[in-house]
Parts: C-alpha cells; sequence; structure tokens
C-alpha cells in the first residue's frame, strides 16, 4: 500500500498506477510486476528493497526509462511515460534521470572530468560549458583536486563519486542508484551514503536498490518488493546519519592503528 500524503507535502515526482511488466519467456509468462502504485514526492530518500525476483529491478528499469511497462501508468515530473517510443524515452532519460551503478561505469582511459563530461556531450553542449558544470560537480562530491586522475588512480570510493558527479551533471529530476555501495567496503560505503544524504538534504530525489538493510536505514522511506507486488512502504523513523557513521568508524581505525 501506498504510503498516505502528509499534509502539505510536495507534489509526487514519480507515480505509478497499476504498473504492470510481463515477460514472455516461449510459452510462459513471468509476471515481473503486478500493479505497483507508488508515489514518490520531490526530494524524498527512497530505499528498494526485496529477494532476487522480486520485481524491484524492474521497477528501477522502468523508472529510470529503460523500459516500459506492460499496462499502468507512469508519471515521471509530469510527463507520461509508459507509452513513449524509444527515442523520446531516451531525451527523458538525459534529461530527467541520472544513474549510478555498482560497477561505477568509468570510461578507463579518460579523466574523471571528461567521464563527468559525457552526459553534456551526448546532450550537444560546448567545450568550455562543459567544462565548467563537469568541475562544479566533481567539486560537489569533494574532488576538486582529483578531476585530472584517471580511474585506476583513484580509489573505489573516489570512483563511486566521480559516477555521481555524472549523474548529476546534467540537473536531473531523479539519481536511481542500482547497489552503489555493494563493491565498497563499510567504511568506503558510509562515505558514499554520506555524500549522497548531503545531496539529498539540498533537495535532490534520491531511489536506491539495496539488498543491506543498514544501507536502507539511511533513506527516508523503504519499499518492500516480493513476487512483483509491492509488500511493504513505511517511513524510516530516525534515518542513520552516514557522516556520524563515518566519523565513528574512522575514529576507531585510528584507535587500532
Amino acid at each position: 500500500m501506498t504510503a498516505p500524503s502528509a499534509p502539505g507535502r510536495p507534489s509526487g515526482l514519480i507515480l505509478t498506477d497499476g504498473l504492470t511488466k510481463d515477460y514472455r519467456l516461449g510459452p510462459h509468462v513471468v509476471h515481473a510486476l503486478r500493479g505497483v502504485s507508488v508515489t514518490i514526492a520531490r526530494g524524498e530518500f527512497v530505499a528498494v528493497m526485496g529477494p532476487s525476483g522480486s520485481g524491484k529491478s524492474t521497477f528501477m528499469n522502468i523508472l529510470g526509462c529503460l523500459d516500459t511497462p506492460t499496462a499502468g501508468r507512469y508519471v515521471l515530473d509530469g510527463e507520461e511515460i509508459g507509452r513513449l517510443r524509444r527515442d523520446a524515452l531516451a531525451r527523458i532519460r538525459n534529461r530527467k534521470v541520472g544513474f549510478v551503478f555498482q560497477q561505477f561505469n568509468l570510461l578507463p582511459r579518460v579523466s574523471a572530468l571528461e567521464n563527468v563530461e559525457l552526459p553534456l556531450l551526448y546532450a550537444g553542449l560546448g567545450a568550455r560549458e562543459r567544462h565548467e558544470r563537469a568541475r562544479a560537480r566533481l567539486a560537489e562530491v569533494g574532488l576538486a583536486d582529483r578531476m585530472d586522475h584517471h580511474p585506476s588512480q583513484l580509489s573505489g570510493g573516489e570512483q563511486q563519486r566521480v559516477a555521481i558527479a555524472r549523474a548529476l551533471v546534467n540537473d536531473p529530476a531523479v539519481v536511481l542508484a542500482d547497489e552503489p555501495t555493494g563493491n565498497l567496503d563499510t567504511r568506503t560505503s558510509a562515505e558514499i551514503l554520506a555524500v549522497m544524504q548531503r545531496l539529498n538534504r539540498a533537495g535532490l530525489t534520491i531511489v536506491i536498490v539495496t539488498h543491506e538493510l543498514d544501507v536502507a536505514q539511511c533513506a527516508q522511506r523503504v519499499l518492500t518488493f516480493r513476487d512483483g507486488r509491492l509488500r511493504n512502504d513505511e517511513a524510516v523513523t530516525a534515518p542513520v546519519d552516514a557522516a556520524t557513521l563515518l566519523a565513528g568508524l574512522e575514529e576507531e581505525q585510528e584507535v587500532t592503528a
């Protein structure tokens, strides 16, 4: 069940109504999503959880305009998405959605700055504006002094921060993060979550897929999927502050060093 809107709550950035996705595998039909209805407000930080095969990845693919529903409605930032053609979906994806992945997906032979510039290059922006916007985003995630480094010269946490800067560079309506801490150790995971919480507090809408409950507890709300259905939608009463967690982990490392 979708959580009720609180009085004065901002209008929904993401709205799904009866969202359904079926796949045909030979004579069989796989019901990946079964009538999912949910509203995500602007400025929310939402975690999506569920076991493998629960439908959470299909849900995120549709939110990210990487797939279309079999039935039901999907509205993103006021635009009906569900029945758009592939080229229209690509345009909306580039303008309204920023992606962060578990594997970082950085180009290894170019600098952090050039990696962040890529979405702007695809959008046709000139070199000067690309450089300025990419530099600003890298500074925002704490990498002002690492812009000229290649991915192989960066730690895992720094590479993920480059990926976050790249996701932000087009000023998207929402950032979708798929297991963004899955390849990182506990301290580095806390570092990335602290960056995401800081961006969210500045007004960015974030939806994150995770298998880890401690990661989900850094969000404001958790959606739990099972068997293609949204089984639970609940607010996190007291989200964990990742910056405080990070400070505690760093203090422990100093004590044991």
